[in-house]
């Protein structure tokens, strides 16, 4: 059952969806999916256009409780040392793995299928800029970083991305190997070759 009721107007983003962008609720009406109480809701998004969700399926989440960073247009001249956080502090949040991934209080099998999730990304065309945007809340990431710059920070993210889906393979062979369970049917061929390798590793 969904944890909030959403009505027309409510601000949200789609929390497996961040490269979508902020949304406008357009409308949203009660139904029952698989004996439960859920909502038939749809979206504008900013990145991502129009999309109608079931919140049997979609986790939306408040829009202000997910950090979006927007550097303002101001007549004001910018002030070059506080661009220069801002820009230190964005790249930063780009090698970063999202909270929903390394939660130590989220069961493992959510962080395993959050983590692996996370390789539907590449390093090039609108995937890149979709990371971009999912990383750095960035409508439009190009307006703060060079391509040059993201394929950089893209290559710190897999290696980053990389490690963690070892340790917590590691972890779950040792303490949790149900968590591994299921998990091959939910992701890309080529996270499941990784997983196999990282399963048959000694």
């Amino acid at each position: 059952m969904t944890e909030s009721v959403w009505k027309s107007g409510d601000r949200v983003v789609h929390t497996a969806r961040p490269e979508w962008g902020l949304g406008r609720v357009l409308s949203a009406t009660s139904i029952r999916e698989d004996g439960r109480d859920a909502q038939r809701v749809t979206v504008r998004f900013d990145r991502a256009g129009t999309k109608t969700l079931s919140t049997a399926v979609a986790r939306l989440a408040q829009a202000d409780s997910v950090p979006v960073q927007v550097f303002a247009a101001d007549d004001q001249a910018p002030d070059p040392f506080s661009q220069a956080l801002d820009k230190a502090a964005l790249a930063a949040q780009l090698h970063a793995l999202p909270e929903t991934a390394t939660d130590p209080f989220l069961p493992l099998a959510r962080r395993l299928e959050h983590t692996s999730g996370l390789y539907r990304f590449e390093n090039h065309g609108k995937s890149l800029l979709d990371w971009a945007a999912a990383q750095s809340g960035l409508a439009d990431p190009l307006s703060a970083f060079s391509r040059h710059d993201l394929e950089e920070a893209f290559r710190r993210f897999r290696q980053n991305l990389d490690a963690h889906l070892a340790k917590l393979v590691s972890h779950a062979r040792r303490e949790d190997p149900a968590a591994l369970s299921g998990l091959g049917a939910k992701v890309t061929p080529q996270v499941r070759e990784m997983l196999t390798r990282l399963l048959t590793s000694r």
